[in-house]
């Protein structure tokens, strides 16, 4: 193994901090307890602001950048770890406090590690990353809620991003009636391709409607935020539920208390980062059983890390579509 790697790093230069690709050293790394040999990243709205310097993502510097990665163990000072297995980190911090996963080796705590399910690549775990396992966790949400296929459709926002696309083509997998929500007309196809059943226009939801209105959805998976989840809200059917886990539209909520004291309406928070690992665990036994993996390659491509410039640039101008892996070797 090569003492030298490629890194995405956001480092200060000259008093000013800039995102850059160059060559770090094993004693560079962090003194955790796992070297992985990594394999794949994978492009996420926060990876984008944080490699664009849009947003405040690493709490200091230098900082690696990519809240996810997947590769397979080198040296472990866990006994429940060995060199060889294959295993997969999704959020704890990484590219905010700790250093993430784009890079060719990084250094991380055996608490973080996921083992990767026989059902799936290395490749296949970063196409779905932290946007697919955030919406196997909206989609947990809603059934523990006890919102059933019977109880009627549910709304996907943002239907043409990776938590958006992942969510339904669990959903309709389990036999719920999707409907998607975009503004890109070009991706009508697609989301019908992956099991929505309706096409919603985004400007609909983004623009301030009524407190209370029609009743319309029995859940939702929403990763927008903003006037599109207040909209939303006043939506859903008596008893229903909106599993919230974005802020693509941004961070605000303007909407009033009426859906929740006049139609027991729940919003549902979903934290994809500090998630207990027996969540994250049942999580990604359900993507195994549950995600069509014909579906995954349908909303899936791979990009070298040498791109991901131009690729934060494009998922934060909303131009991406479905899932972006990083190749970290490319």
């Amino acid at each position: 193994m090569s003492e030298t790697f490629k890194a995405v790093i956001r480092e200060e230069v000259d008093g000013q901090p800039v995102t850059r690709i160059r060559e770090l050293g094993l004693a560079d790394l962090p003194a955790h307890d796992v070297l992985v040999d990594v394999a794949y990243s994978t492009l996420n709205y926060k990876d984008g602001l944080a490699v664009s310097g849009k947003a405040p993502i690493a709490r200091s510097l230098p900082m690696v950048c990519g809240v996810d990665l997947a590769g397979t163990i080198v040296e472990s000072a866990n006994s429940d770890y060995k060199p060889g297995d294959k295993v997969l980190v999704n959020g704890w911090g990484l590219s905010e406090r700790h250093w993430g996963g784009y890079t060719q080796r990084q250094r991380v705590k055996s608490d973080w590690l996921v083992r990767v399910p026989d059902a799936f690549t290395l490749e296949q775990t970063m196409a779905i990353g932290t946007a697919g396992y955030t919406s196997m966790l909206c989609v947990l949400a809603l059934e523990d809620h006890g919102i059933t296929p019977d109880q009627g459709e549910i709304l996907v926002t943002g239907a043409g991003g990776g938590v958006g696309s992942v969510a339904i083509a669990l959903l309709s997998r389990l036999g719920y009636r999707v409907a998607a929500s975009t503004g890109r007309a070009e991706t009508h196809d697609y989301l019908k391709r992956l099991g929505a059943s309706e096409i919603v226009d985004r400007a609909t939801l983004s623009e301030r409607g009524r407190p209370l209105d029609k009743e319309r959805w029995a859940g939702a998976v929403d990763s927008v935020g903003s006037q599109t989840l207040a909209t939303l809200l006043a939506q859903i059917k008596y008893g229903g539920a909106v599993a919230a886990c974005g802020l693509a539209g941004g961070n605000d909520l303007p909407a009033t208390v009426l859906p929740f004291i006049l139609r027991g309406v729940s919003l549902l928070g979903v934290d994809s980062v500090m998630a207990p690992k027996a969540k994250r665990e049942r999580a990604w036994q359900r993507l195994a059983s549950d995600l069509d993996q014909g579906l995954l390659a349908e909303m899936t491509e791979v990009e070298p890390m040498s791109n991901i410039f131009a690729l934060a640039d494009k998922i934060l101008a909303g131009q991406t579509r479905g899932r972006v892996v990083i190749d970290v070797n490319a």
